[in-house]
C-alpha cells in the first residue's frame, strides 16, 4: 500500500484507536453523553477512511493523481475539525457550531468529489 492509499488506511487506524478510546471512557464512566461523536469516528472516521484506502490500492494510477491528495486533505482536516467540533458542541459550547458547521460541509464536499473520483474509475469499461 502506497501513497494516497497507505495514508487514508494511516488515518483510519487513527480514528478507529480514537473513536474505541472514547467508547471505552464512556463504558467505564458510565456517561454516554458522547455517543454521537463516538458513532461519528467510528463510521465516518475509521470506515470511510478505510474504504476510500482499499478504493485507492485497487485503483492506483488513480491514487497517483493530484484530485487523490485534495481528496486525502480535504478528508483528513476536515474530518477531524468535525469530531473535534462535535464533542465540544455535546459538552455544552455551542460557541463551537460555526466550525462543525463549515467541516461538516467540508466533509460532504470530500465524499462528493470522492463520488467524482471513484465512479468513472469503476464504471470504466476495460
Amino acid at each position: 500500500m502506497q501513497g494516497v492509499a497507505r495514508n487514508f488506511f494511516t488515518l483510519a487506524v487513527i480514528y478507529s484507536l480514537c473513536g474505541m478510546a472514547l467508547g471505552l471512557h464512556m463504558a467505564i464512566s458510565n456517561d454516554h453523553g458522547q455517543m454521537p461523536t463516538h458513532a461519528h469516528t467510528m463510521v465516518a472516521g475509521w470506515l470511510m477512511s478505510a474504504v476510500f484506502a482499499f478504493f485507492y490500492h485497487l485503483f492506483p494510477a488513480v491514487g497517483q493523481k493530484t484530485i487523490a491528495v485534495v481528496h486525502f486533505w480535504l478528508t483528513a482536516i476536515c474530518g477531524i475539525a468535525l469530531m473535534i467540533g462535535l464533542y465540544f458542541e455535546l459538552t455544552g459550547h455551542p460557541e463551537i457550531e460555526p466550525v462543525l458547521a463549515s467541516s461538516s460541509m467540508g466533509f460532504y464536499a470530500a465524499m462528493l468529489l470522492f463520488a467524482f473520483i471513484s465512479l468513472p474509475a469503476v464504471w470504466k469499461k476495460a
